[in-house]
């Protein structure tokens, strides 16, 4: 093992079906590092704020590798919270994986490298870390990035919709997402103040995995 290559907290490692973004659906690898400074009022990965184990950058290619996956997503916790999780990112890619990345919109994505797929929340007022919006990030998006917001009431659902009009979002990346929080706002709702409103340039996201396993279902 390279006793030189960096590391990394990581919650765990596992092979899943991919449950957000425009690659739900397909079999993916995830990569979960530990710790987030964030506390988002519908946060459902409150088990990776802390511990995790050390590995180094070589070791987590090694378990990714046994799964023979090629899409890859690195997530969180918030991943960008470790600074050198950017070098993991470009160890993946050099090893031919296609890379995502899931990331709260609270870190810079400057340093991420432009080939990865990155997947940008931008947090409504609901989720309670508003002010952690890095808005600079929106001139930092590649065209095949996809931008988040998770909505848990009609006031999220305008805010969102004002943002969008905004800062001309579907013009910045391959597609919007407003996403139900999870057993608070039912995906009727939202689909119907979509459709009322003609948001044509937006999509309606769902988390495809906490339709097939329990909600609170780690690993999965």
């Amino acid at each position: 093992m390279d006793e030189s290559s960096p590391t990394l907290m990581v919650s765990e490692i596992y092979l899943s079906i991919q449950g957000e973004s425009s690659w739900a659906g397909y079999p993916c690898a995830f990569i979960r590092l530990s710790g987030c400074p964030l506390r988002c009022s519908y946060c459902d990965t409150e088990y990776a704020f802390t511990g995790g184990q050390r590995l180094r950058i070589t070791e987590i290619l090694v378990r990714v590798q046994k799964f023979q996956c090629p899409l890859v997503e690195v997530t969180g916790g918030e991943p960008l919270a470790q600074p050198r999780c950017t070098e993991l990112l470009q160890a993946l890619l050099e090893q031919g994986y296609r890379v995502l990345l899931e990331t709260s919109g609270a870190f810079s994505i400057e340093k991420v490298p432009r080939d990865v797929y990155k997947i940008v929340d931008i947090k409504c007022p609901s989720s309670g870390e508003m002010e952690r919006n890095q808005w600079r990030n929106l001139d930092l998006l590649a065209p095949h990035d996809e931008i988040k917001f998770v909505i848990g009431t009609r006031d999220d659902y305008e805010w969102a919709k004002a943002i969008c009009a905004q800062y001309s979002l579907s013009s910045r990346c391959r597609v919007v997402h407003f996403s139900p929080v999870f057993g608070k706002l039912p995906p009727a709702d939202l689909s119907h103040w979509i459709l009322d409103d003609r948001l044509y340039d937006v999509r309606l996201q769902l988390q495809l995995h906490k339709f097939i396993w329990p909600p609170d279902t780690q690993g999965v």
